[in-house]
């Protein structure tokens, strides 16, 4: 089975009410379109997990981050490939998150975390985002 190198970016922040919040996105193309997952792609040679994060984010939501530590390595084997994606907790530096690839996109406190369909790598981290959020 092919495996697939990914990063992804927990980016979080806070609302008015000084409340943690985390930024999900709805995928707008593939196989998996619709579901929800956290924003980033694939690691191209030569790059870090961190500097792909940096330049995803920066492709799908003309967005500048900065990309903390390492939350977790999710290993999940979908039906035609298997996904090993870098999870990094990250913040907004500048930018709109303009979406560019994604249907939609919400900021979700802990308690909204299960209020979207997530991808099934993706809602393996839920838990342990919600407990350090």
């Amino acid at each position: 089975m092919k495996t697939i190198r990914v990063v992804a970016g927990i980016i979080k922040a806070a609302n008015k009410e000084g409340k943690s919040m985390i930024f999900a996105t709805q995928r707008g193309y593939g196989d998996l379109k619709g579901g929800w997952e956290f924003p980033g792609g694939k690691i191209e040679a030569g790059e870090t997990p961190q500097e792909a994060l940096v330049r995803e984010i920066m492709e799908e939501l003309e967005t500048e981050i900065r990309v903390g530590e390492l939350l977790d390595t999710i290993e999940y084997d979908y039906p035609s490939f298997h996904l090993s994606m870098d999870c990094f907790w990250a913040e907004i530096i500048s930018g709109n998150l303009v979406l560019k690839e994604h249907e939609a996109a919400k900021w979700l406190t802990k308690n909204e975390l299960d209020s979207v369909e997530w991808l099934p790598a993706d809602v393996t981290l839920i838990d342990k985002i919600r407990r350090a959020m």
